[in-house]
């Protein structure tokens, strides 16, 4: 079941983060990659800025996805699924649920470049990889300039 997340969901939100990321180590550069890879307080100034929706089955969450409107564009931001409920569908349901929900004609998602699982996650959902990722990067985030050259943006244009 997809749910809203509300403040109160922090600390159920914070390990499902934090269990997935693990995949990233070894992958993304190491100066890139640390324990816990969010912070309970970095969490609360994203909850503030955003929408979270989580899959919950029965009363565990198991999956977040972010939901940002930054100017003329919607950004998926901070999609994870805890590691023993991977490959379920849970985040194809949380990307179509958010899908739904845009209320902008540009969906856009970051992601690290070396995270080939991510990037083929979003290409089988429509989305492809921009060219002009730094542009896109400096206009629609805040992040270091080391996360902006290792990463990647991929778009999917809504009707």
């Amino acid at each position: 079941m997809i749910k809203q997340c509300q403040p109160q969901d922090i600390r159920i939100i914070y390990p499902v983060i934090n269990d997935a990321a693990k995949a990233y180590r070894g992958v993304i550069p190491p100066d890139c990659y640390h324990e816990p890879y969010m912070s309970i307080d970095e969490l609360s100034r994203e909850m503030e800025e955003m929408s979270f929706f989580g899959w919950q089955d029965e009363e565990q969450l198991v999956g977040v996805m972010g939901f940002q409107r930054v100017k003329d564009v919607t950004l998926i931001r901070h999609a994870y699924v805890i590691t023993s409920w991977q490959r379920r569908g849970i985040g194809s349901k949380l990307l179509n649920h958010l899908k739904s929900l845009c209320e902008t004609q540009r969906l856009l998602v970051g992601t690290w470049a070396d995270v080939r699982w991510a990037i083929a996650f979003y290409e089988m959902h429509g989305f492809r990889l921009l060219p002009d990722k730094d542009e896109l990067l400096r206009a629609y985030w805040r992040i270091s300039d080391r996360q902006r050259e290792t990463s990647v943006v991929l778009g999917l244009e809504l009707s």
